[in-house]
């Protein structure tokens, strides 16, 4: 129900007079689950599913939603003793709310009784090694084997309770009542049995959409940085308002030591004890946003080169450590693709857009090469299963043509390296384009594992204020849960019966647009935010509101990476300034569930599945990987396959995209550096950077003897003088970036 009036004078009257202690009479706060969920204390046989409690049903469903726990421990679902840290995401200058129309379909579809259906996996099995069995950790049973110098006993594997030894020397005890193990072998450095639960298989397996749900978390602001979620810097440098900025105005702070602040922030902003409380959690993936000046930058770019990799190295360590599958998505395109803070520079669309679009997609696709050769060599594969090569490019203003265009010249380039079917390289994530799932059904159909990436928002649009303080029970969020329930769940359904595999990659309990910075640095705030950026105000109330919040939509999104594991402390309050944007905070807090499998037919509860589109987890083979993969019906790729497209958005008339700046495949290619291993390991180790040593072909450069415009810059009215016309397009002739095809069918 919505209502007019002010949030925080309602708050008052839902919460009483102390906004900050319990309202009496109100039972303790327990997140609530569909009555068909067992729960682990409990030895009733649970109640059968139904195809309205949950929005996805699985051929292979069975009562049994909750494993016994791996390591022979009893699983309870709590964590009591385990403190987690989370972060949060910088999301304000996302999405400004006039550019998610989403929304208002989905509201005007609420208004006209159309009640969409939210999608549960309502089983979670564990997926099987080739041989019929799932392997144990290391060489032997968990807390087996011996020379492991991060364990005080030598022991290369460990469960709950086990002590780990921090690369500094540090100490911390991994708590995971949910039979996950960690597995570091000094001898096998490449090791992947370890496993974050007893409900994801380890990561030497292969990963199954049909039977296991991603519970993912990102590591927002950690190698991108966002100013609400490390809000100290951008409070320290006054004029900053995103990591272009940001960076000038250190490279101007020698004395504070310039740059190397930020190497600082990725040395200590994550930790290895983030990644285990992140399996602690019972999470099973993390989403790892990273910048394209990892590998370098050009001209007067001014971020810090390089420097991030080895810190990216490190994490893709820890996650094998404990288990944890990595979406690693490519975060900041060359000249932005959405001019949102967090593409780098805050500002104008230069990806696909205006005179220099088709340089920027040039330089973006050799970057999403360097990044797939790295990602696809063997011992890197199983760690990192998806990658998602664009984050959030602007369809509105690119044009969904174009953005076709490229998405199809980064397939055949990628596929031309991994080759064909489960097994050989990544799963490929596309973002929406923050427009509808329904127009992206039958995208390429037949090409070999694609994902579709959502990033849904209540914060960016225009919701109306509603108190989500309503009580303690399956009531407890006011209209926020089901309103979760019927704006997503149905589409994520319908997508996965259009597209296929459909994620979303981002969401965050922020049903409002309260967040220090979360609009962005100077943004203007609703006069009832402040309560929501200081949850030591919060009462049972406002936790139940919120976790109810959360499970609806986990419920409804399926397969989710919540926005983001840690918010860093405000230097203004000493406090997190986005709560609600932190899952590591909401489980110190409780407001996010200890189990995130305590979400799964929370709709249902909530009877918003009634009429709903459903979905039985089984995906067309070639979506997965299976038979026909790769074999993309040539009709539709013969549509797309002009490249660069004729067509681009935003040039000055009367130009077209024959004449405006390309680059030219004449440099020599970068390479990503392998890994330092240290120690005597036994195993063959192969790593090199480079998995397809067949792909000799040049890197892409700035044309000899051409000026180009500013490759950031503000929109152009007429076009310069630069090698344009013939000249340029014999000089490109010479040298085409052209993308191989990809290889045969195997």
């Amino acid at each position: 129900m919505t209502s007019h009036e002010p949030e925080h004078a309602r708050l008052s009257q839902d919460m009483g007079d102390a906004p900050s202690t319990p309202v009496p009479n109100e039972p303790a706060l327990e997140p609530p689950s569909a009555p068909f969920v067992t729960h682990p204390e409990s030895s009733a046989s649970p109640t059968p599913l139904s195809p309205r409690d949950s929005y996805a049903l699985s051929g292979t469903s069975t009562p049994g939603l909750l494993e016994k726990e791996v390591g022979g421990s009893s699983e309870n679902g709590t964590r009591n003793d385990e403190e987690i840290n989370e972060k949060v995401p910088a999301a304000a200058a996302r999405r400004p709310i006039w550019k998610r129309w989403w929304f208002w379909v989905a509201a005007a579809a609420l208004l006209a009784v159309v009640v969409v259906a939210v999608v549960v996996p309502v089983v979670l099995t564990v997926g099987k090694h080739k041989g019929g069995s799932t392997p144990g950790a290391g060489s032997g049973p968990v807390g087996s084997g011996q020379g492991n110098p991060q364990s005080p006993t030598g022991q290369t594997s460990g469960g709950n309770g086990s002590i780990v030894i921090t690369e500094d020397g540090s100490t911390f005890t991994y708590i995971n009542p949910f039979g996950g193990f960690w597995v570091q072998d000094p001898a096998d450095p490449f090791n992947n049995n370890a496993r974050p639960n007893s409900w994801t298989a380890p990561l030497n397996t292969t990963w199954d959409f049909g039977t296991t749900r991603i519970y993912g978390v990102n590591l927002g602001g950690w190698f991108v940085m966002e100013p609400f979620i490390t809000p100290a810097y951008y409070e320290k440098y006054t004029g900053a308002v995103d990591e272009w900025t940001l960076s000038m105005a250190m490279l101007n702070d020698t004395s504070s030591g310039g740059l190397s602040q930020l190497e600082t922030h990725y040395n200590t902003f994550i930790t290895e004890q983030d990644f285990a409380e992140i399996a602690g959690a019972g999470l099973n993936w993390i989403r790892l946003p990273i910048p394209f000046w990892c590998i370098d930058t050009w001209n007067n770019e001014p971020f810090l080169a390089k420097v991030s990799w080895k810190y990216i190295l490190r994490a893709l360590g820890w996650a094998r450590k404990y288990g944890l599958r990595v979406n690693l998505d490519l975060h900041t395109i060359p000249g932005s693709q959405n001019g949102y803070n967090h593409s780098g520079k805050l500002g104008p669309i230069n990806f696909l857009n205006g005179i220099m679009g088709i340089a920027n997609a040039q330089r973006t696709l050799n970057y999403i090469r360097i990044i797939t050769e790295f990602i696809s060599q063997p011992e890197y594969q199983p760690v990192v299963p998806m990658f998602g090569i664009v984050n959030e490019p602007l369809l509105g203003i690119i044009g969904q043509d174009q953005l076709t265009r490229f998405y199809l010249q980064a397939y055949n380039l990628i596929r031309s390296i991994t080759g064909i079917g489960a097994g050989h390289g990544p799963y490929i994530s596309i973002h929406d384009g923050f427009q509808s799932l329904t127009i992206w059904k039958d995208f390429l159909p037949g090409a070999d594992r694609f994902v579709l990436d959502t990033h849904p928002y209540f914060a960016f649009g225009g919701m109306a204020q509603s108190p989500i303080a309503t009580g303690t029970g399956i009531e407890a969020g006011g209209m926020w849960p089901k309103q979760a329930c019927l704006s997503w769940g149905g589409g994520q359904n319908q997508s996965q019966l259009d597209f296929g595999v459909t994620i979303a990659g981002e969401f965050s309990n922020g049903f409002n647009p309260c967040g220090v910075m979360l609009q962005g640095v100077g943004d203007v705030e609703p006069d009832y935010c402040p309560f929501y950026e200081d949850s030591s105000q919060w009462n049972a109330t406002v936790k139940a509101g919120v976790m109810n919040f959360a499970l609806a939509s986990m419920d409804a999104l399926q397969n989710w990476f919540f926005w983001t594991w840690k918010i860093a402390n405000s230097t203004v309050t000493n406090t997190v300034g986005s709560p609600l944007w932190s899952y590591q905070l909401g489980l110190q807090e409780g407001w996010m569930p200890t189990d995130p499998r305590q979400a799964i037919g929370m709709c249902g509860a909530l009877g918003a599945t009634v009429g709903a589109v459903q979905f039985n987890y089984t995906y067309q083979p070639w979506q997965t990987g299976g038979p026909g993969a790769g074999t993309i019906d040539p009709v539709v790729s013969a549509s797309y396959s002009q490249w660069p497209p004729l067509s681009l958005s935003g040039l000055p008339a009367p130009a077209d995209a024959t004449e405006i700046p390309m680059y030219t495949a004449t440099a020599p290619i970068e390479t990503l550096p392998p890994s330092t291993i240290t120690g005597a390991a036994t195993k063959t180790i192969t790593e090199d950077g480079w998995a397809d040593p067949s792909d000799t072909a040049p890197g892409v450069t700035a044309m000899a003897g051409c000026s180009y415009p500013d490759p950031w810059g503000q929109p152009m009215l007429t076009l310069p003088p630069y090698c344009r016309g013939p000249a340029r397009k014999r000089e490109a002739a010479a040298s085409p970036a052209m993308i191989t095809p990809p290889p045969a069918v195997i």
